[in-house]
């Protein structure tokens, strides 16, 4: 490598850690250290920040201290944050996420129920309402938690070095949702939002799989039934 090669390295280098340790809306990050995902969640929580007057912060950490919950941790990390502040927080180790707001009139802004739903489709909701509810209460609750756009990227299998890329993707994924939910509840459109077209059309292809899986198991229970009858017709 010549001198100007390794100069341009050396400024390149400076140059984006100069943008991690500037990072604004990426508040804090020990796993992802991922240039284009700290470029897209500055830029989009920059925009909604001027639009609304919100700040949305991501805190990316590898753990935290132990017999501390991530709510313990988000609160202690909001106290140093005097603009009205929703934080999501995601733990690598731990396997938690969570959003906290403040003021917590914040959160009528944005569904974070949804958000958070470990299901990601409405079939997939029926799927799990059908073969994992205890009574009908869990059956009315299953069916009607679905939408999540972070833990059911998070739940996918990855490999090696993909782990980075699925928690930038998941993560990114629902602080887009956030912001967007915000500036639709304030009337606002965000030029570098995500919008609903990625969402729509992961959800069209996970109803698609679902219903497939189940005319499948409908054809398994049929077929047993049909064999059991015939067995009990030559008996």
């Amino acid at each position: 490598m010549n001198k100007f090669n390794r100069g341009l390295f050396a400024l390149v280098l400076l140059i984006s850690s100069f943008s991690f340790l500037h990072a604004e809306y990426l508040y804090k990050d020990e796993v992802l250290f991922n240039p284009q995902l700290t470029q897209d969640v500055e830029k989009l929580g920059k925009e909604l920040h001027d639009k609304t007057g919100i700040v949305l912060r991501l805190v990316v950490i590898k753990e935290f201290d132990q017999n501390q919950t991530i709510v313990d941790y988000e609160k202690e990390l909001m106290k140093g944050f005097k603009e009205p502040t929703i934080l999501l927080t995601f733990s690598e180790l731990n396997q938690k996420v969570d959003i906290l707001c403040r003021p917590e009139s914040l959160y009528k802004y944005f569904d974070k129920k949804q958000i958070l739903s470990p299901t990601a489709s409405s079939a997939q909701a029926l799927f799990m309402a059908l073969f994992f509810s205890a009574n009908f209460d869990d059956f009315k609750n299953n069916l009607a938690d679905y939408g999540g756009s972070i833990i059911p990227l998070l739940a996918e299998k990855s490999k090696g070095g993909e782990t980075v890329q699925k928690y930038s993707a998941a993560l990114f994924n629902g602080y887009a949702d956030i912001a967007d939910q915000v500036a639709a509840s304030k009337g606002i459109k965000l030029e570098n939002g995500v919008g609903n077209t990625n969402r729509y059309a992961m959800e069209i292809i996970k109803t698609i799989f679902y219903l497939i899986v189940l005319y499948g198991l409908y054809l398994y229970i049929k077929r047993k039934i049909y064999i059991k009858k015939s067995k009990n017709e030559k008996e």
